[in-house]
């Protein structure tokens, strides 16, 4: 079975972006929450602090975008990859 590749790099997008803002915008109303993975996150995308403004939210969700996109397609390719040339165990 082949993966629609666009299809899960997409839906990786919008689940990575979705983790980011949901976290970013409950640290603004609750501040220190999620501060561990915001910073863990922050520390990976340039420019992106980490949630202290909703500027800093939408950037960091942006960047979820971009990543989780790409991330999906090379999954989806690799799952591709490997599956066309196995045989079933």
């Amino acid at each position: 079975m082949r993966l629609n590749v666009k299809a899960l790099a997409f839906a990786l997008a919008v689940i990575w972006a979705g983790a980011i803002f949901t976290t970013g915008l409950a640290n603004l109303i609750w501040p220190g929450y999620g501060e561990a993975f915001l910073q863990t996150v922050g520390s990976i995308y340039p420019g992106y602090s980490g949630g202290s403004s909703f500027l800093q939210v939408l950037l960091g969700t942006l960047y979820g975008l971009l990543d989780g996109f790409i991330g999906g397609l090379v999954l989806g390719w690799l799952y591709n990859l490997f599956s066309g040339k196995s045989s079933a165990v």
